[in-house]
């Protein structure tokens, strides 16, 4: 028989302090009364909570509002300058690094582009990305201690170990122990995810998926992940890599996919596909490699209805998206499907109007007419902007416990909740 769980004063103070900051973190500005009722626990609970985060200068004071027959009432909100996090999206493309405040604005922003499409190498990303964090803490001349975490999004899947191992097939990573190689070259604190789990964290958060308990978040770019939501949180599966949508047969002995299997949907609808296709039509050699592939697919979504070729690729596409996410349908029975990257961006609203009607014809009716399909409300950095959402979390989930850290400049156990910050 399990030990029943004991929680003391100091995990319940901790709890408390986690919930008031995830309810004005995604939902405020509040006052203390509506904070109460947002985080189920008494106002007394409310004021002592508020006082300490008030002291500590995590929450600040955001002006007052009326209240019927009584005083104003003060609306709190989190202090965006309390710290920083920084957010990393690293794909076939390009390695894109951001430094956001606590409001999730954007205060710098560095992209570097593989020159060549092997670029995509350990040790060349690597560098990049330190290259990115240099920029970004240089150019907002925010002081480095005051960074709480970096998160990085990377293709593949995720051990999330202190290594961070990553195995990306389609890029070649094998037992790549990411985490530990960054780790040589930043002191700052790292936290490594899937960057279609980013995604998906970023519109859960502040995107088209964030009124939806049940959803699925496409990453729609050069390579196609997914995003589980069930009940309000991520699903991840036994050794978190579910949600490997793009790898899924949609023809049995079909074309060659990059992670080396035949008739993956990647292999038909990511962008790289797309493009090979349309040169196969127009048969002229196709020119394989992530220099061009933006441009080129934008070009295809741009071509007028003269480019037959264009057409009939783009048809193709949607046939085999539609059919897909008709499975996710019938597997998952979602409320929303959301369809983001920069993929779906280019061929927009006019493909995924056809994606939906292919799938009504392949889902189940019950839950096709329980699901709404539904354009990505975030920009291009979106996946960025859900690395930075690691660090984030993991700060809410503390309760804002501060940092400290050692010589080497590795974390260190955190203060006791409650000190004030200096």
């Amino acid at each position: 028989m399990a030990k029943p769980i004991s929680t003391n004063v100091r995990d319940l103070r901790k709890n408390n302090r986690s919930r008031a900051l995830y309810a004005l973190y995604l939902n405020g500005p509040m006052t203390r009364q509506e904070l109460g009722i947002a985080t189920t626990v008494s106002l007394a609970t409310v004021s002592n909570v508020v006082g300490e985060l008030l002291e500590q200068n995590v929450l600040i004071e955001a002006g007052v509002e009326d209240s019927e027959g009584g005083r104003p009432r003060t609306v709190l909100q989190i202090n965006p300058s309390y710290g920083y996090v920084i957010g990393v999206d690293i794909g076939e493309t390009g390695v894109l690094v951001e430094l956001f405040d606590l409001r999730m604005e954007v205060l710098a922003s560095h992209t570097s582009v593989p020159p060549t499409s092997d670029a995509l190498d350990p040790d060349t990303t690597v560098a990049q990305v330190v290259e990115g964090l240099d920029y970004v803490i240089a150019e907002s001349g925010v002081n480095s201690e005051l960074i709480l975490g970096v998160g990085v999004g990377v293709p593949g899947l995720v051990s999330h170990g202190i290594d961070a191992v990553v195995d990306a097939q389609t890029v070649g990573w094998e037992n790549v122990p990411f985490g530990k190689m960054l780790r040589r070259s930043t002191s700052l604190p790292l936290l490594v995810d899937n960057g279609a789990k980013n995604l998906g964290q970023a519109e859960k958060w502040f995107g088209a998926a964030r009124t939806a308990d049940n959803a699925i978040i496409v990453l729609f770019g050069t390579g196609i992940g997914t995003c589980i939501i069930t009940d309000g949180e991520r699903y991840r599966g036994s050794s978190s890599s579910a949600g490997e949508w793009g790898h899924t047969s949609v023809v049995v002995n079909g074309r060659t996919c990059p992670c080396g299997a035949s008739g993956c949907l990647e292999a038909y609808a990511g962008a790289p596909a797309i493009v090979a296709r349309y040169d196969e039509l127009r048969r002229r050699p196709s020119r394989p490699g992530s220099d061009d592939v933006v441009a080129r697919l934008t070009a295809i979504a741009n071509a007028g209805p003269r480019d037959g070729s264009a057409a009939r690729v783009l048809e193709e596409t949607a046939t085999y998206l539609g059919t897909a996410i008709a499975d996710l349908i019938n597997l998952f029975n979602p409320e929303r499907i959301v369809v983001g990257g920069w993929a779906g961006t280019v061929l927009g609203e006019r493909l995924l109007s056809r994606v939906r009607e292919i799938a009504s014809t392949r889902a189940l009716r019950l839950p096709f007419s329980q699901v709404a399909i539904v354009p990505a409300e975030l920009d291009l950095d979106a996946v960025a902007l859900g690395a930075a959402t690691l660090p984030m979390s993991q700060f809410l989930a503390s309760g804002a416990a501060p940092i400290t850290r050692g010589a080497s400049g590795r974390p260190l156990r955190a203060q006791r909740v409650g000190t004030s910050r200096s």
